[in-house]
């Protein structure tokens, strides 16, 4: 079997298939996750908070279709998903139960969130955009919309840091944020890092001399963090 890559030309040919044809799980009117059904009756610890049912998967260990169980916020499982009273093949840790949420993978690709390491903070909205395509952590810089955001992407200062970490934390997605790398100062680049910054700018926008360039990597072989050219 293959699944197209959105509205490409390009397939991604399934290598494993954790399906029983005929006894796959699926919610809806008329469907088979119901009471004695799919959905087991017992109260078990193996019963995972979500599944996501018959996604392909993509990911480094290949390429599959198979049920996603997740429980206390992690995965718990990869496999068939169901009722073992019931059905055939149902792996241990994904006995669907009464405590079970059904997410629809038909027909979609499950695969690891996308890291953009080059962000502008420049507004909210850029945050739902890149969830729908894929990214679950963003990495730059800014304050909202200033000139040195448009053209860099450092946090300035630990108010700014401190701020930016404020308006954020309550976002679904995983922030990283830059401090401004350029200064010869190595106390300032210092106080970035403690006020939160995963790593230091250094742009020629703001003078990216020997000193400075010196000084930041300085700092972050003091705290063991990276420098972003």
């Amino acid at each position: 079997a293959k699944q197209r890559l959105g509205d490409t030309e390009l397939f991604a040919e399934i290598e494993k298939d954790y399906a029983i044809y005929g006894e796959e799980i699926k919610f809806g009117g008329g469907k088979t996750i119901r009471d004695g059904m799919a959905q087991s009756v017992s109260d078990s610890e193996n019963e995972p908070d979500s599944v996501i049912t018959n996604a392909v998967i993509i990911d480094y260990t290949g390429i599959y279709k198979a049920d996603i169980g997740i429980k206390n916020g992690k995965i718990f499982g990869i496999g068939k998903a169901g009722n073992k009273d019931t059905q055939d093949g149902v792996c241990d840790k994904l006995i669907v139960g009464t405590n079970t949420e059904v997410i629809a993978g038909e027909g979609l690709i499950v695969t690891a969130g996308g890291i953009d390491t080059h962000i502008h903070y420049i507004s909210p909205t850029q945050i739902p955009t890149a969830l729908y395509s894929g990214v679950t952590t963003m990495i730059g810089g800014g304050t909202g919309p200033a000139a040195g955001t448009s053209a860099t992407t450092c946090t300035p200062g630990s108010w700014h840091m401190r701020e930016m970490i404020r308006a954020t934390q309550h976002y679904a997605m995983n922030f990283g944020f830059f401090g401004k790398g350029n200064s010869s100062n190595e106390n300032a680049l210092s106080k970035q890092i403690e006020s939160g910054a995963l790593g230091l700018k250094v742009h020629e926008d703001w003078g990216s001399t020997p000193a400075a360039d010196q000084s930041a990597l300085n700092i972050a072989d003091k705290y063991d963090v990276q420098v972003a050219p």
